[in-house]
């Protein structure tokens, strides 16, 4: 094969370490993309990706920015490691006598991957929007409530701003849903997750790999640094935007809280036909350009440290500590 054979463990870890970096770098972008795709009709808290970052930095500090940040983080490891390494593992098996993939294998690998990785990224989405879009839900109540008390005039006693509710953490989260729900509470909206994933992945690792291809400079070298980075990127934020549509239902879905007047759903049919009845196709884009803002470097990332090697080099330096 033109490729070295890469070990498992190194998969998995080169897998984990972009993981970690590209949340790190780009989760303040999801938060952004999360609560613009929650906004109904009714009462719209924030007009634009920027506007939703500063208001949100304005009320909830910084960090309130890396709201579910911590989700992320500690399951991001296991979900990217899947990913890529599903994604080789059936290249590798629908390979033969390393000949070049056809376009349908190489999608049927990406299939693979993507159906994979949903054991981990469907409870990791749960808890990571909950936490996301409390910050949303508390700033219309606050909005509302201060309607209330202007249209309220005439000299009586003023009303009085009802506490704030408690945002909850991903433990307690957690704890509630496995007791009210049973495990299937964390894996509400597997379905939508998975129209999303298994597309994405359709698309992503097929583009990515020919895009690789064009600027590898011979067949038996690898590609360099940035080629590899910039065919992470293009291929990420075209396969981002193509599932945007998916990505809203799966966020409506998967979204405990309401907020005002904002509609209920029952599975991935009804939330599609509300969505285009109530808010008109357009908002199956909802949040398309911070998702292609957050996959571009976050893929771009992933496969520099994959095609880097860095786990190779680590555990290389634990099996010979001589070196």
């Amino acid at each position: 094969m033109a490729d070295k054979q890469i070990s498992l463990p190194a998969k998995l870890i080169n897998g984990g370490i972009a993981g970690l970096i590209g949340v790190t770098c780009v989760f303040p972008i999801d938060l952004a993309k999360t609560r613009l795709q929650n906004q109904q009709n009714g009462q719209r808290v924030y007009t634009s990706m920027s506007d939703c970052l500063i208001k949100t930095v304005r009320s909830e500090g910084y960090f309130g920015m890396y709201r579910g940040a911590a989700v992320n983080l500690t399951l991001v490891t296991p979900e990217k490691a899947i990913k890529l390494a599903a994604n080789d593992f059936f290249r590798h098996q629908l390979s033969k006598d390393g000949q070049k993939l056809t376009l349908l294998k190489e999608m049927l690998a990406g299939c693979g991957a993507g159906t994979c990785q949903v054991i981990v990224t469907t409870p990791m989405e749960m808890l990571k929007i909950q936490l996301q879009d409390a910050g949303r839900i508390a700033a219309q109540r606050k909005i509302l409530a201060a309607q209330g008390q202007l249209s309220a005039q005439g000299g009586a006693q003023p009303s009085v701003e009802a506490p704030a509710a408690p945002r909850p953490t991903a433990t307690q989260l957690t704890r509630d849903l496995l007791r009210s729900r049973g495990i299937a509470g964390l894996y509400k909206g597997l379905g939508a997750t998975l129209l999303r994933d298994v597309p994405f992945s359709v698309v992503y690792f097929p583009l990515f790999a020919n895009l690789n291809q064009l600027g590898r400079p011979a067949s038996e070298e690898k590609s360099p640094f940035y080629v590899s980075f910039l065919a992470g990127c293009v291929a990420g934020s075209a396969a981002a935007v193509a599932v945007n549509p998916c990505d809203v239902v799966k966020t409506r879905l998967q979204s405990l809280q309401r907020g005002v007047n904002e509609d209920t759903y029952s599975g991935i049919l009804d939330c599609a036909r509300k969505i285009l009845r109530h808010e008109g196709p357009l908002a199956f884009l909802k949040g398309a350009y911070c998702r292609a803002l957050v996959i571009a470097p976050l893929f771009g990332i992933a496969q520099v440290v994959y095609f880097l090697g860095i786990a190779e080099s680590l555990l290389g330096l634990l099996q010979d500590p001589q070196a």
